[in-house]
C-alpha cells in the first residue's frame, strides 16, 4: 500500500459521509442483534438499498459495521434474557444468563463487549493483511477457474446453511433457475421472461433478497404470534460497574486472544458462520480450562470465549469474500450482491484498481471495531430496552422498510411485488426446512458458472474433462469442491462436541 492509496484511504474515513455511515452502521447494528428474532444477514440485506445514494466506501462500511456489531449485539439479549438475538450468541447464553442470575449482567455485558471488541479487530487486521497476497492467486483464473470457484461458493452455503445438505442444494439450485431468467449471457436470446420486458433484465437481486431474508422472517413471527408462541420478554435492569476489574481481564485475557484465532480461522473456512466459531471457542476455553465444572454456572470465560470467536468470525469471513468472491457465511454472501451491485468484482482488482475504496472499508471495519467496544459500554443500559420492543410495532417498521427499500431501487412497483412473491417463497423455504442464502448465492453466481461453463466448451474444443484435469487450480478446486460437501457432517460433529453437556435451551434455529 503506497502513500498515494494511504492519502486517500485517509481522506475517505475523516469525511462526514464516512463518519455517520460508520456510528449509524455500528448502533444500528448493535440494535438489530439485541432484538430477538432479527439477525445481521436480515439488517443487511434491508439495508443495502440504502447504500445506493451512498459513496462505494460509505455504503460498504456501514454494511460491514452492521455486520460485526449485530454480532455483539445478540449477546445483549442472550445475557439478559435468555434469548439469542442472533445464532451465534447461543453458546454466550449459557454463563451469561447465570452471571446475570446472580446480579453480574451489567459485568457480563462489559465483558461480552470488550471481548467482541478485540475479536473482531484481531480478525480485522488479519483481513488487511491476508486479503491482499491472497489476492494475486485470482489473477490465475480463467474460464474453467471461475466456473468451478462458481460451484464451489455454491456447494458451500448448500452445505452449511441448512439442517439437510440435500435441501441446501436444492435451494442452491432453485437460486441457479432464477438466475437464468432473463436473456441469455452469448445468444441475446431472452429466457423464462414470459414475455415481460422487465424480467429480460434478470430477476432483480436486491428486492428478492429482502423478501427472502426480512419479509420472510416477519410473516414467520407474525405466525408466531397468532398461534400465541410469541417470547414474553421481561424488563431487565442493569446494576453494578460494566467494565471487569484488571484481574478479571488477566484471568480472560488468553481465552480472548485464543478465541480470536479460532474465530477468524473458522470464519475464513467458507460456510461455517459465527454459530459454529462461538461453540468451537466455548468448547475449547473448557478444555483449556483448569476447572472444567464452573462452566455453565456463571464463568466470565464462558462469555468471553464464544463473543470473541462470533466477531473475529466476521473479519475471517470477508477474507475469501474479498479476494475469490467466496462468501464465508450467508451474511457475506448477501454483502456479495452488495459489493456487485457497487460495481466491485472480488479480485486482484480490488486491491489494485479500487484499492482506495478497498482499504477505506478494511479500515473502516478496524474503525468499526473500536467504535463497537466504545458505544456498547456506553450504551448498554439503553440498549437492554431494545428487547423489549413489541413485535407487532416492528414487524410494521420492518414491512415499510422492505416495501420502500425494494422501490427506491429503480423507481418501479415490479420491484416491491418481486419482493412480496419472494418473501411468500421465503417463508414457505423456512416453514420447510430450506434455508433462504442458497437461493439467493444461486442467483449471484449462475451467471458467473454459465458464463465459464460456455466459454471453457469452446476453449477445451471437445474434451472437456481432460481440459479441466490438465489444469492445476482446477484439480484444486475439485479437490476443496469434493472436501466441501464432506465438511458438514464433520463441522456439526465439532459443534455437537461444543454442546455436550450443557444447557442449550436457549439455542434458536438459524436466520
Amino acid at each position: 500500500m503506497n502513500a498515494d492509496i494511504m492519502s486517500q484511504v485517509l481522506q475517505n474515513l475523516i469525511s462526514f459521509e464516512v463518519m455517520a455511515a460508520l456510528i449509524m452502521g455500528v448502533v444500528g447494528g448493535i440494535v438489530i442483534g439485541a432484538l430477538p428474532g432479527l439477525s445481521a444477514t436480515m439488517a443487511v440485506a434491508l439495508l443495502i438499498p440504502i447504500t445506493f445514494a451512498m459513496s462505494p466506501v460509505a455504503g460498504l462500511t456501514m454494511l460491514t459495521a452492521i455486520y460485526t456489531a449485530a454480532m455483539y449485539g445478540g449477546s445483549i439479549s442472550a445475557i439478559l434474557i435468555h434469548t439469542p438475538g442472533t445464532p451465534a450468541s447461543a453458546a454466550t447464553s449459557l454463563d451469561g444468563y447465570q452471571m446475570t442470575k446472580k446480579g453480574k449482567g451489567a459485568k457480563a455485558i462489559g465483558i461480552s463487549t470488550i471481548s467482541s471488541m478485540i475479536g473482531g479487530f484481531i480478525s480485522a487486521l488479519a483481513l488487511l493483511f491476508l486479503a491482499p497476497p491472497l489476492s494475486k492467486i485470482s489473477l490465475a483464473f480463467s474460464a474453467p477457474e471461475y466456473f468451478l470457484i462458481a460451484v464451489f461458493g455454491l456447494t458451500i452455503i448448500g452445505g452449511l446453511a441448512a439442517k439437510s445438505m440435500v435441501k441446501g442444494l436444492t435451494a442452491g439450485v432453485i437460486g441457479l433457475l432464477i438466475g437464468s431468467v432473463g436473456v441469455d449471457i452469448l445468444t441475446g436470446y431472452p429466457r423464462f421472461t414470459f414475455g415481460s420486458v422487465t424480467l429480460e433484465s434478470g430477476v432483480a437481486l436486491v428486492p428478492a433478497m429482502i423478501g427472502l431474508f426480512s419479509l420472510s422472517q416477519v410473516m414467520i413471527q407474525a405466525e408466531k404470534r397468532g398461534k400465541g408462541k410469541q417470547q414474553k420478554i421481561s424488563k431487565v435492569a442493569l446494576s453494578g460497574s460494566v467494565i471487569p476489574t484488571k484481574k478479571e481481564f488477566k484471568s480472560i485475557f488468553v481465552t480472548i486472544i485464543r478465541s480470536s484465532g479460532l474465530g477468524t480461522f473458522v470464519g475464513m473456512l467458507p460456510g461455517a458462520g459465527g454459530d459454529i466459531g462461538s461453540w468451537v471457542a466455548y468448547n475449547e476455553a473448557k478444555r483449556f480450562s483448569k476447572d472444567k465444572d464452573k462452566f455453565g454456572k456463571g464463568c466470565i470465560e464462558g462469555v468471553a470465549a464464544p463473543e470473541a470467536a462470533n466477531n473475529a468470525v466476521t473479519g475471517g469471513a470477508l477474507i475469501p469474500l474479498m479476494t475469490l468472491g467466496i462468501p464465508g457465511s450467508a451474511t457475506t454472501a448477501v454483502l456479495l450482491g452488495g459489493l456487485m451491485i457497487q460495481g466491485l468484482v472480488p479480485g486482484h482488482e480490488l486491491f489494485t484498481t479500487h484499492a482506495g475504496v478497498t482499504y477505506s472499508v478494511i479500515f473502516g471495519f478496524i474503525i468499526a471495531n473500536v467504535l463497537l467496544g466504545i458505544v456498547g459500554l456506553a450504551g448498554a443500559r439503553f440498549f437492554v430496552k431494545v428487547s423489549s420492543v413489541p413485535e407487532n410495532i416492528l414487524g410494521a417498521v420492518i414491512i415499510g422498510l422492505c416495501a420502500v427499500g425494494s422501490y427506491a431501487i429503480n423507481n418501479n412497483i415490479f420491484d416491491v411485488w418481486i419482493m412480496v412473491v419472494f418473501g411468500v417463497i421465503g417463508y414457505f423455504m423456512r416453514k420447510t426446512g430450506f434455508h433462504p442464502a442458497p437461493v439467493v448465492l444461486g442467483m449471484i453466481l449462475g451467471p458467473i458458472a454459465e458464463n465459464g461453463m460456455r466459454q471453457s466448451m469452446l476453449m477445451a474444443k471437445g474434451d472437456l474433462l481432460a481440459y479441466y484435469m490438465g489444469r492445476p487450480i482446477c484439480l484444486v478446486l475439485i479437490l476443496l469442491i469434493i472436501l466441501t460437501l464432506l465438511s458438514p457432517v464433520y463441522m456439526n460433529w465439532r459443534k455437537k462436541k461444543g454442546t455436550r453437556n450443557t444447557d442449550n435451551d436457549g439455542k434458536i434455529e438459524a436466520i
